[in-house]
């Protein structure tokens, strides 16, 4: 593995070994093609912004914000940022200007580096509000800044700006001075309940948490291999990943637009890309629809085929024993015969290792993939662990767990069951919050995660809840509402689950069914009034209402009496961000959801 560089120095030094190497590509919209940037251009670039900022008064310690989509230029800025010793500090694409206010103000950021022009008009609301910004600096030159604003400038402009001041024996003087200890960024979390809190990361973490990947995955990267980066850069998962892929030679391919991921990785049809659960159950229910779309005969075949995948990869290749030879001959035709064609349909064919992050992920949706040949990796980080904290290791990982901890970090679990982590990827505290230090740290420097769970004799990790999400029924049972809603979500009929019951007399959901099953639900029920296509109908019917309720017995049967769902509100749509209702990273914000449905909610409690 290739040396773990101080971030400040990683792209110079790429630069000086192979200047002509492409490093990132991007996705041109104009002529729908993928370009290139050489390892020598991005240092050119990071090197007149960095005489810029120099120019304009930023120094050692200064926070420095990026609130932009995913773009080449957000590294070869930020990376510009971290060779002045500055702090960077990245904002999410979709922030509103209240959002990027309060980060603004708590960070004391003068100086912000937008994408877009939803960006740049929440920028100038922030800069007409006295928040304390001072700069904003454009990326896209197709942005139309407003007819008042005469403190703005293009990035092209600010670069020109750097190379006329001709600062660059200064800027490489800061970039050799730059230390391990120095503050890399303040990474605010998105949080589900109140404002957000800035986590402090030192290059230090970051030297850390590359040199553990590096451990943990060294018979899995190699050069010439790419990964396509469509989680926001913001999170500490593709902020890291990608670091890690660039130290490692790995080129990283940038999407502009997530929405857009379906098609890029038919174009790109990457060897690695981090994502949330979410993304893969969607994955899931596609296949599944062309699966569905086969023959009965086909599909008895296709069963049996998936059944011998998961012998090849659950009994014998997660355990690391030989496989037996008609196993192995089985599974190969299958895998010639159907696996590949449905990993090319989706342009997952190269696939090396998929990470996965963020949220649970169901266990069918786990187990159906890596039987089919799709290589993810489910995992557990926190923005103030650096990201990883577990991961599932070549072998002997196990269904329900979140793998085993990097090298080097250790995990406790507390007399409450809280995860407890120390190491060299944590934290050094929350930024302007010493209530929360106080709060988030044990007495013997253990950093507590809010989250439950236990480990198992041979150190894999299992998570059950969130701490804070306890909560008890009003008959004084204590309830774990994650454990059931991922129980109900492992349902193929169900997608997402929120349970109810705090000082409640039992316990509820809100339910959002598997629209993509329910054409097939429709068939199978002989159900010939309904179309899939009119979701408000099909929560309403009694009969689709009587088939979730069977499942959830079902899911539930061997669970506490106390702890069973007695009834369910059935939405006709998913939980979206645009309703306040997901972070940024899709997890689900639980008391917005019950408030946006309290009514519903009292009504079940009413019957």
């Amino acid at each position: 593995m290739n040396e773990v560089f101080h971030l400040a120095k990683l792209i110079p030094a790429k630069a000086k070994k192979h200047a002509d190497q492409i490093a990132v590509r991007f996705r041109d919209y104009t002529d729908a093609t993928w370009k290139g940037i050489t390892w020598a251009e991005l240092e050119g670039a990071e090197n007149l912004v960095a005489a810029a900022l120099l120019q304009y008064g930023i120094k050692h310690g200064d926070r420095v914000g990026i609130f932009s989509q995913n773009k080449p230029e957000c590294i070869y800025c930020e990376s510009a940022i971290y060779s002045l010793r500055a702090v960077g500090v990245p904002f999410y694409a979709t922030s509103t200007t209240a959002q990027i206010e309060y980060i603004i103000k708590d960070a004391a950021i003068k100086l912000l580096f937008v994408g877009e022009q939803y960006q740049y008009d929440r920028a100038f609301e922030a800069l007409q509000d006295n928040c304390g910004l001072q700069k904003i600096v454009i990326f896209d030159t197709e942005v139309r800044l407003n007819r008042n604003d005469n403190s703005s400038v293009y990035l092209k402009d600010f670069m020109h700006s750097g190379l006329i001041a001709d600062l660059k024996s200064e800027v490489q003087a800061i970039r050799k001075s730059c230390d391990l200890s120095d503050l890399a960024n303040i990474l605010y979390t998105s949080g589900t309940t109140g404002n957000p809190k800035g986590v402090m990361l030192l290059h230090s973490n970051f030297h850390e948490i590359i040199r553990v990947m590096n451990f943990k995955l060294k018979n899995v990267i190699d050069k010439n291999q790419s990964s396509l980066s469509f989680l926001p850069m913001t999170h500490i998962f593709e902020k890291a990943w990608s670091y890690y892929c660039m130290t490692n030679d790995v080129r990283v391919d940038i999407l502009l637009r997530p929405g857009d991921v379906q098609m890029a990785i038919k174009e790109v049809r990457p060897n690695f890309m981090c994502n949330v659960p979410r993304f893969w159950e969607k994955v899931y229910a596609g296949v599944q629809g062309v699966l569905n779309g086969f023959s009965p005969f086909m599909q008895k075949i296709v069963a049996f085929g998936i059944r011998i995948g998961e012998k090849y990869h659950w009994t014998y290749r997660r355990q690391n024993k030989h496989v037996p030879p008609h196993i192995f001959l089985l599974y190969w035709m299958f895998k010639t015969v159907i696996f590949n064609m449905v990993q090319r349909k989706v342009g997952l064919n190269n696939g090396v290792m998929f990470p996965i992050a963020g949220a649970k992920l169901n266990d069918n949706v786990c187990k159906f993939m890596r039987s089919i040949g799709i290589p993810v990796c489910y995992g557990y980080g926190l923005t103030e662990s650096t990201a990883t904290v577990t991961c599932f290791d070549d072998y002997h990982f196990k269904l329900g767990s979140v793998g085993t901890a990097v090298e080097g970090l250790e995990i406790k679990i507390s007399d409450e069951g809280e995860v407890l982590l120390k190491g060299k990827t944590i934290t050094p505290g929350y930024y302007n919050r010493p209530d929360a230090n106080a709060e988030s740290f044990t007495e013997d420097g253990y950093f507590r995660t809010g989250d439950c769970g236990y480990l198992d004799e041979e150190g894999h990790l299992f998570l059950t809840d969130r701490l804070k999400d306890l909560f008890k029924t009003s008959n004084g049972k204590y309830i774990a509402p994650q454990m059931i809603e991922t129980a109900l979500e492992n349902d193929r009929y169900i997608d997402n689950a929120v349970i109810i019951g705090d000082q409640r007399k039992f316990v509820s959901a809100i339910i959002v069914p598997a629209f993509a099953e329910m054409e097939s639900l429709i068939k199978d029920l002989g159900i010939t009034n309904l179309s899939a296509d009119d979701m408000q109908a099909c929560v309403k019917d009694p009969r689709i209402y009587q088939f979730i309720e069977n499942r959830i017995r079902l899911v539930q049967k061997d669970m506490a009496n106390f702890e069973q769902v007695r009834r369910f509100i059935l939405l006709p749509e998913a939980f979206s961000m645009e309703k306040g209702e997901l972070t940024n990273t899709l997890k689900a914000k639980r008391k917005v959801i019950i408030n946006n449905h309290l009514e519903e909610i009292d009504a079940l409690y009413e019957i």
